[in-house]
């Protein structure tokens, strides 16, 4: 029953967020972030011609990059009051794009090729139905590739944001918006900082916040302080998430050391992976 109240209380808190940022524009939009998402686990040329879902789509902007990437078709899903901005911002792309308003549970078995949840799973409280139907909808030797907050790398962070985030969770849209602006302004200068000082989250502040405008700074930093749940998980919980689910050849790329990328296949019919084990 509390992860239930939790996990409605998080689809309300980003459908407010997506309604209020609503563009994806820049490096925050691109296919260059996603290659750095996934690193050397997924080679997206190879989603050019596939059919691909994604859980929890919000805005659009991990369909655009999946387009941009190739990908023939894209089932997006998305719970939350954001549905209207998700449809806005795929029409351009209507030909290609269905948009179905549905929990991740509810993902339909189509035999999809690929499925990504990008910065999602680690805001349900209970993800096992979510990556159970990933499975369903998939083909045989498909693919689920998602992207997890980490604990390990994160530590220092972890002891100061969740302190934080006992008060941010509760507070209105305005307020809150009002308090990521002025934690900018001291991301920004410690990003500035990382260039030249072996900082923690080094990597990260170098290679990707750097790299964002001081708005898609912002976002980020109201995106961690806004959700009611938000879960960083340990290495061996990220690859159980999905070993437990019964995917095969279940690797991991520890994202400039402070989040947890994860891809694992469907086996075959017969129960065999690609490579005819």
């Amino acid at each position: 029953m509390v992860s239930t109240r939790l996990r409605e209380r998080t689809v309300v808190d980003f459908g407010e967020q997506w309604t209020h940022y609503t563009d994806n524009v820049g490096w925050y939009g691109s296919v260059a972030l996603l290659e750095d998402v996934f690193g050397p686990l997924l080679d997206l040329s190879q989603i050019s011609g596939r059919r691909v879902a994604e859980i929890g789509s919000g805005t659009g902007r991990i369909v655009h990059m999946l387009l941009e990437a190739g990908a023939a078709h894209v089932t997006a899903i998305e719970p939350s009051e954001a549905f209207a901005v998700l449809v806005a911002n795929t029409g351009g792309h209507a030909d290609r794009v269905r948009c179905l308003r549905l929990p991740g549970e509810r993902l339909p078995a189509d035999g999809f090729d690929y499925v990504f949840a990008v910065g999602v799973l680690h805001h349900i409280p209970e993800p096992r139905p979510v990556v159970a139907a990933a499975f369903r909808a998939l083909r045989p030797d498909g693919v689920l590739a998602v992207w997890l907050y980490g604990r390990e790398g994160n530590e220092l962070y972890l002891h100061l944001v969740r302190r934080l985030r006992a008060v941010t969770t509760r507070l209105p849209h305005a307020l809150l918006a009002a308090l990521a602006w002025a934690l900018t302004i001291g991301l920004s200068a410690y990003s500035a900082a990382a260039r030249f000082l072996p900082l923690p989250l080094r990597g990260y502040m170098r290679q990707v916040v750097v790299r964002l405008g001081l708005r898609k700074r912002q976002l980020v930093v109201y995106d961690q302080l806004n959700p009611a749940y938000a879960k960083y998980y340990g290495r061996e919980e990220a690859r159980q998430l999905l070993a437990a689910a019964g995917f095969v050849d279940v690797r991991l790329h520890h994202r400039h050391g402070y989040s947890w990328a994860v891809v694992g296949r469907k086996p075959l019919a017969d129960g065999r992976d690609a490579a005819g084990r």
